[in-house]
């Protein structure tokens, strides 16, 4: 059995970069931090550190050793958690992973009506772009963006929740602020500006929305988020083209137009890992997402 303690102090010692930050970090001596590395070498009969200089440097299995920790670390702390919830009488937990338009828009109500009506369960929050599928444990609800027929994962099931058509957002002085509608094809001599520079699925879906109407936006800047995106808008820099739930707090000095011919959409689901879709928190949650997304 590999000691977990030992495998803790290997990777501050990694992420530290030395066995005096890691020593510092930790509150032990230097000697007792290489003590602990030293018994791990002994443990794996591995070579997990070699001298560089004046100090020390994980070598390349060491450093493919310090990887794997971090996920046996984060499953560890999953089980320290459900201990402390058994501990303190707590019934359950709930996590639920979504991305950054519809934290603002929805989860504010999803976690509201989940504390008051189960106030002894666990909610785990966390912001997330893009589909959980690595290592470790899954959210139990994940709000995702993809393809009109998402049916989900061999692990969840996608419950479609809304297609949210894009907006241009303009400047109020703009030529196109007072109108009801513009064609996409309208917009390809204005300056754009970039709310996605992850080039994620929203952006490509744009892109590609672009290239049906016979052309591919120049962009005069690249913003990070939506409200980035809408603050060089209300600079005068530019226009913006996003979806509708990213535009639902819009500052005086701007206004959103529907976009036509063609509209590009994005199809919101939630993500219910089979799992859990029979626990009457998860069941609650997905009930309570489809009326934020109804209204």
């Amino acid at each position: 059995m590999i000691d977990v303690h030992r495998l803790r102090v290997f990777r501050a010692v990694v992420a530290g970069g030395s066995v005096n930050a890691a020593a510092s970090n930790l509150g032990y001596t230097a000697s007792a931090v290489s003590q602990q590395v030293a018994a791990l070498q002994r443990e794996t009969g591995l070579t997990l550190l070699a001298r560089s200089g004046r100090g020390v440097e994980p070598t390349a299995v060491g450093l493919a050793l310090a990887a794997e920790i971090d996920d046996v670390l984060a499953r560890l702390g999953d089980v320290e958690a459900f201990v402390g919830d058994l501990r303190d009488g707590r019934t359950g937990s709930l996590s639920i992973a979504y991305f950054a338009s519809v934290g603002s828009a929805w989860m504010p109500t999803v976690a509201r009506t989940l504390l008051h009506e189960f106030p002894a369960l666990r909610l785990d929050l966390a912001l997330r772009d893009d589909l959980s599928t690595g290592p470790g444990k899954r959210p139990d609800v994940q709000i995702v963006v993809g393809p009109r027929d998402f049916t989900g994962t061999r692990e969840a099931r996608a419950h479609h929740l809304i297609d949210d058509p894009y907006l241009a957002v303009v400047h109020r002085d703009h030529p196109l602020a007072t109108e009801g509608g513009v064609e996409l094809s309208r917009l390809q001599k204005e300056r754009w500006i970039d709310n996605d520079v992850a080039r994620g699925w929203c952006r490509r879906n744009l892109l590609e929305a672009c290239q049906a109407a016979g052309f591919r936006p120049s962009f005069r800047v690249e913003a990070h988020d939506y409200p980035s995106a809408i603050a060089f808008v209300e600079a005068g820099i530019g226009i913006t083209v996003l979806p509708r739930l990213g535009a639902i707090r819009l500052p005086p000095a701007v206004t959103a137009v529907p976009v036509t011919g063609p509209t590009p959409l994005r199809s919101i689901f939630a993500l219910v890992q089979t799992a859990s879709e029979s626990a009457p928190p998860a069941r609650r949650a997905l009930a309570v997402l489809q009326e934020c997304a109804a209204a």
